[in-house]
């Protein structure tokens, strides 16, 4: 598994309110929610990290 690391994001209050809504309606975490967005994001965008053979 690849190691996460911690960072400090702003965010404007009305906007993390809604992620934290959709969060608890698809059972996650906020940080989870966060992670399958910016996720799928890459992912639409062709963008997705490669993979290390060692991790």
């Amino acid at each position: 598994m690849s190691k996460k690391k911690a960072f400090a994001l702003r965010l404007n209050e009305d906007m993390l309110k809604a992620i934290e809504k959709w969060a608890s309606d698809e059972f996650r975490s906020t940080n989870g929610q966060m992670e399958y967005i910016i996720a799928k994001a890459l992912k639409d965008a062709k963008r997705t990290p490669k993979q290390n053979k060692e991790e």
